[in-house]
């Protein structure tokens, strides 16, 4: 098979994720949205996924992927995983810097380099936000994570990733000092607007609005 253009894979990925959502298909328009382009150049793209066996299409259904499109997105999100760990971890990035970042980085071709890559960092499951990184067998890690939204008043747990990956969004974690790996228990809940307090290790409790509750990902102590 010849080799995928970047911006091919950028569409398995876009699609993997779509169909990641329990959807055995997704349109168009939905892809068009992620990748941010006109639906007419989505479909000029899932014709040149198509004759590469990557995606099944037909033009006004749903378009999926096939086997061989599905690996070849799972190994993109490894890679671009993969990257964010280093950079985090090795780097000292922040993890609301290293997205574009790793969009770069995760094109490069030699499985090699990323083998050893994920060698050097110890063979982690999880990315900066807490997202599962596949094994070099496609593997995800399957450790079940909660909405922090979702559980009652005096839930224990460790905060383990996050719905909402904008710069914006990780940037006030950091001004309340919510990380990965921190230990968070829900002191008290309104009823109205289902906004939270929360204590974050041994800090004071803090207040977070109901849409910061739904993207915060917790596993239970």
């Amino acid at each position: 098979m010849n080799k995928n253009s970047h911006t091919e894979e950028n569409y398995l990925k876009a699609i993997f994720k779509l169909q990641e959502k329990d959807r055995a298909e997704v349109s168009t328009n939905d892809i068009a949205k992620l990748v941010n382009t006109r639906a007419a150049s989505v479909t000029d793209m899932l014709k040149r996924l198509a004759d590469k066996n990557l995606v099944h299409y037909k033009k006004y259904q749903g378009v999926s992927l096939t086997d061989l499109g599905k690996k070849a997105a799972i190994n993109i999100i490894r890679k671009h995983r993969l990257w964010e760990s280093f950079l985090v971890d090795k780097l000292n990035f922040k993890w609301d810097e290293v997205h574009d970042i790793a969009e770069q980085m995760e094109h490069v071709e030699s499985e090699e380099l990323i083998n050893r890559l994920n060698e050097f960092l110890g063979f982690p499951e999880y990315d900066p936000h807490g997202d599962p990184i596949p094994s070099k067998n496609g593997v995800f890690a399957g450790k079940e994570m909660n909405v922090l939204h979702d559980m009652p008043v005096g839930f224990i747990g460790i905060i383990s990733g996050v719905n909402e990956h904008s710069q914006a969004f990780l940037n006030h974690l950091d001004k309340i000092n919510i990380k990965l790996g921190v230990q968070v228990k829900v002191e008290d809940r309104n009823d109205y607007d289902n906004s939270f307090w929360i204590s974050i290790g041994s800090t004071e409790p803090v207040f977070i609005s109901k849409e910061v509750a739904k993207n915060l990902l917790v596993f239970k102590k």
